[in-house]
């Protein structure tokens, strides 16, 4: 393992530790204070000086965020800001310029995605308050718009940004939250009721097993090996088998940074609902009523739904690519879904897909061998979806579970082949990997394509089928 991984595991580890801090401290200004020193501090060690380009990001936030004449559309000037300045940053070693290093670059990736989405619940903030000063109440009760202004309205100054930016919790593995919850956490005021070892030890179960498949693929296989001609020597079969270890090196690594942010939130007590307020993975709570009704009892169950980020079962499992994809980074996807994907102007509705996954490419690099991947998967989909129309449909349970299994075989060596792009980076270097093994992840798409096409017309029609049977009966 590199030497830069190791130290990241022990800063990730130390964080999780410091969480018991807030088990036993109270106070709005003393939380907010205290977390936002850690989260310098943390961020100062891992990044030296590349920390200026989160500082240049959260000073521009801090401008559009609050200027009375920038109020109108701040999340339009701070959606452009944060990805403009996203490119700015993968860019700068064109100039002359340091490049920021990989520990910097999640910084700055879960930074952009805190400060968009802080722009438009502000916006969203606004035009709630603005709603309720006109009587406008629409289909919801009085009582209902009255608990959810009391839950979600925000309207942070100046210093409550800055410290939301900084706060220590998920800024460099995530998971992405937003700032009501955070505000939520500040005001805590019964931090040793909120359940502890229970939720803790179920979250991390998984990861010993989780680090020691990592650490004995990473002993035997390395990316770096791909990008050499010796590599290229090697048989068909070895390059083909070589993605598969690469991936699983790929997730663990994935896996192991996420479960640990998902227990940092659980030592801190951060994000921790009233289960009877049907809290949502990335939104908070959903149900105001409940969690009102929850604040004024003395007995109350808790989870950490929040902030729930990985579903391994689903990523390991789950026989569809869609199920897989949706198991993957939850919160992240919520931000997409958020604040991408239902936000597109009705004139491009018809193109919010393609929107969502551009903006999702380009958030995670402007590397070549990304875009190659993402545009992988509407191929995967289409396939998938051909050859369950033509051949799980309305199938028999036992010809459905030998379809589920087959197509769980095939879900993962799709994200096998996609996980090369994500590791090799470059265009030509994925390009060669991809043609050395005859772009077989591409040909089994299309083949799967043409079969379920074909099988799907084919296949009787329901209307037919039924007339026979009539037919039969008389």
């Amino acid at each position: 393992m590199a030497s830069d991984d190791v130290f990241y595991a022990i800063t990730i580890l130390s964080s999780v530790a410091v969480g018991l801090i807030f088990r036993y401290v109270t106070g709005e200004e003393i939380r907010r204070l205290l977390s936002t020193f850690l989260g310098v501090g943390l961020l100062y060690t891992l990044c030296g000086y590349h920390c200026c380009h989160l500082a240049i990001t959260v000073l521009g936030n801090c401008i559009l965020l609050t200027l009375p004449g920038l109020q109108k559309k701040c999340h339009v000037y701070s959606y452009a800001w944060n990805f403009g300045y996203l490119a700015v940053f993968r860019t700068v070693h064109h100039v002359g310029l340091p490049a920021p290093s990989a520990i910097t670059n999640a910084a700055q990736l879960f930074l952009t995605l805190r400060m968009v989405g802080l722009a438009f619940d502000i916006q969203d903030s606004r035009r709630m308050k603005k709603d309720e000063s006109s009587g406008d109440t629409q289909s919801q009760d009085v009582e209902q718009k009255q608990l959810t202004m009391k839950y979600t309205h925000i309207d942070p100054s100046v210093k409550d940004i800055v410290c939301f930016s900084f706060c220590y919790i998920g800024n460099l593995t995530g998971p992405f939250y937003k700032y009501h919850v955070y505000r939520d956490w500040l005001r805590q005021s019964n931090p040793d009721k909120i359940p502890l070892w229970e939720p803790l030890l179920a979250k991390a179960k998984d990861l010993p097993v989780i680090v020691v498949t990592f650490l004995v693929c990473s002993y035997f296989f390395n990316i770096q090996y791909v990008q050499t001609d010796e590599f290229y020597t090697n048989p068909f079969w070895y390059r083909l088998f070589y993605m598969v270890p690469m991936f699983m090196i790929f997730r663990t690594r994935l896996y192991s940074a996420w479960l640990l942010s998902e227990c940092m939130c659980i030592t801190a007590g951060f994000a921790a609902y009233p289960i009877a307020s049907k809290p949502k993975c990335g939104a908070g709570p959903t149900d105001f009523k409940a969690l009102h009704q929850a604040e004024k009892e003395d007995s109350v169950e808790y989870d950490f739904e929040t902030v729930h980020n990985l579903d391994i079962r689903g990523c390991e499992l789950a026989p569809m690519t869609r199920q897989g994809l949706r198991s993957w980074n939850m919160t992240v996807q919520y931000w997409l879904a958020t604040y991408v994907h239902r936000r597109v102007p009705p004139s491009l509705k018809p193109y919010r897909v393609s929107i969502t996954m551009a903006v999702s490419a380009f958030w995670h690099g402007i590397h070549p061998g990304y875009y190659l991947s993402f545009l992988t998967v509407p191929p995967i989909l289409a396939a998938e979806e051909a050859m369950i129309s033509a051949f799980r449909k309305d199938a028999a349970p036992q010809r459905q579970a030998l379809f589920d299994w087959g197509c769980w075989f095939f879900k993962m060596r799709g994200f096998d082949y996609m996980c090369m792009g994500f590791l090799l980076l470059k265009f030509g270097a994925t390009l060669r990997y991809w043609h050395s093994i005859y772009f077989a992840g591409h040909v089994v798409c299309a083949a799967f394509f043409v079969i379920g096409t074909v099988g799907k017309m084919m296949r009787p029609k329901k209307k037919d089928t039924d007339k026979e049977g009539v037919k039969k009966q008389e």
